[in-house]
């Protein structure tokens, strides 16, 4: 079992910056690649960026050259890194991570990222 728990959601102008992060816990090692998805009300939840376990990230068209998804091994977190935030990224963001076993991916409870234009 993996837990996830993000955070570093908030309300934010159009333009500005703001980095999520997930701290993960539990059966790290059996985590093939993590990642982020985000989620507005009445659509589906849609995948923003993936890192694998040996760094290759990759991002959804709407965000790339903007956003950064990065770990830290030491300290079991994953990061995005949002510039340029756009009214339109404005959702609540959850943190994901899928094992090498194939079975289901594990979830983090979300956070919540507001821009303001």
């Amino acid at each position: 079992q993996v837990q996830l728990v993000e955070s570093g959601g908030g309300l934010v102008q159009a333009g500005e910056s703001l980095r999520l992060s997930c701290a993960a816990s539990g059966s790290i090692s059996s985590v093939k690649a993590w990642g982020w998805y985000r989620q507005v009300p009445g659509k589906q939840r849609e995948l923003v960026a993936t890192i694998t376990s040996r760094g290759s990230a990759n991002y959804a068209d709407s965000v790339k050259d903007r956003f950064t998804i990065a770990r830290d091994n030491a300290k079991n977190t994953v990061y995005l890194q949002m510039n340029s935030l756009k009214p339109e990224d404005a959702a609540v963001y959850y943190c994901w991570a899928v094992p090498y076993t194939g079975s289901a991916p594990y979830w983090g409870q979300g956070t919540q990222v507001t821009v303001s234009s």
